[in-house]
């Protein structure tokens, strides 16, 4: 009789654990097998931020409060992965109120066995670009930083994601938009074998090969908004402290590429759109010196060219106009009389070249 018992219970225990929701068994994070890392694959991630998101949104002054929240999306064999986080805002624009429906977002995280097999492991201070006026602009964005990782490694890697934001008072879920979850700087530089350094320096002072593939790109996605001197939307990467540092970019909404509503070039520049392109490197009197970047981007203007066309998150529209803007820079880099009137415009004195970029600011270079 004992034997009966232990054995009915026996399967009554194996039914509870088999009919278990997938959730409860999905907060046990080890349990499952690894993800992919975050930037190792294109495929959008819906993510949920839930919390206190209300209030974390509202923050919109220079020292924001932490808020703990949970990020959860779904395991590819369709688990729901749950990972604890702190959140809050960023930047300095697309902070305001007046400028942005959302502000940007900073995810910190605790390493640890919860990560360890999910898409978030190895991930730590984490950025995620929120819409400003509205999510396209966001894949948008996200195009510009797939297009300069065509260019070199030494580029921030970026993942699409759908965000679904579910404020913890109300239980109330907004419909999901688009965003963007930036990888770290430390992580960017360690995976090039590289670290991080804050210098005040001038173009002429970092890597010199590096800075013009870089400028080049810059004048490409049509960005005026950035400096080496200021640290404006730039970051170096160097060997060691004392080694040449390689200029990085990022933050790309003021582009022409992206064309934002609210984007606009600094009034001092004397340009009418952010489509109008501005080379903003400095003077470089011989043409030649561009012969290796031009060589560059004609060798990857295929695969410039598929990353839009085969992006199914953008419309046909979008397609053709950004294909006529890309016609326009490769007439420009291989025509020598349009090359040397573009990239030449830092040497006129009488022009805007020497007008540096520092954040809401601009200053006259010295």
């Amino acid at each position: 009789m004992k034997k009966i018992v232990y054995t009915l219970l026996f399967i009554a225990v194996c039914q509870l654990i088999l009919n278990a929701p997938v959730s409860a068994q999905a907060n046990d994070n080890a349990a499952i097998s690894p993800d992919d890392g975050l930037f190792e694959s294109d495929k959008i991630i819906d993510i949920t931020l839930s919390g206190s998101t209300k209030d974390l949104l509202n923050e919109r002054g220079e020292d924001s409060k932490l808020y703990p929240v949970t990020l959860s999306y779904l395991h590819e064999n369709g688990e729901e992965i749950v990972i604890k986080a702190q959140a809050k805002t960023r930047g300095h624009f697309r902070k305001l109120r007046g400028n942005c429906i959302y502000p940007p977002v900073l995810l910190t995280f605790s390493p640890g066995d919860s990560l360890a097999k999910t898409s978030f492991k190895e991930q730590v201070n984490l950025k995620l670009v929120m819409p400003c006026k509205g999510d396209d602009f966001v894949v948008y964005e996200w195009l510009v930083y797939k297009l300069y990782n065509l260019v070199t490694p030494h580029s921030f890697n970026a993942r699409l994601v759908r965000v679904k934001l579910n404020n913890s008072k109300n239980n109330k879920t907004e419909s999901p938009f688009y965003g963007i979850l930036l990888e770290e700087e430390k992580q960017m530089a360690r995976r090039n074998g590289l670290i991080s350094v804050t210098k005040r320096l001038r173009p002429e002072q970092t890597n010199s090969a590096a800075f013009l593939n870089m400028a080049v790109f810059q004048y490409l996605a049509g960005n005026v908004d950035w400096s080496i001197q200021y640290l404006q939307n730039i970051k170096l990467l160097a060997a060691d402290s004392n080694a040449v540092p390689i200029a990085i970019p990022y933050d790309f909404d003021h582009s022409g590429l992206v064309n934002a509503p609210y984007a606009l070039p600094a009034e001092e520049l004397e340009m009418t759109s952010v489509r109008q392109r501005r080379y903003r490197g400095f003077c470089i009197a011989d043409m030649k010196t561009f012969d290796s970047s031009i060589a560059l981007f004609n060798r990857i203007k295929n695969d410039i060219y598929d990353l839009y066309n085969n992006c199914t998150e953008i419309n046909e529209k979008y397609k053709k106009a950004t294909r006529q803007y890309l016609d326009e820079f490769y007439t420009t880099i291989n025509t020598p009389a349009k090359l040397e009137k573009e990239f030449g415009y830092p040497c006129d004195k009488k022009g805007t070249g020497n007008i540096i970029i520092g954040g809401l600011k601009v200053q006259k270079q010295q």
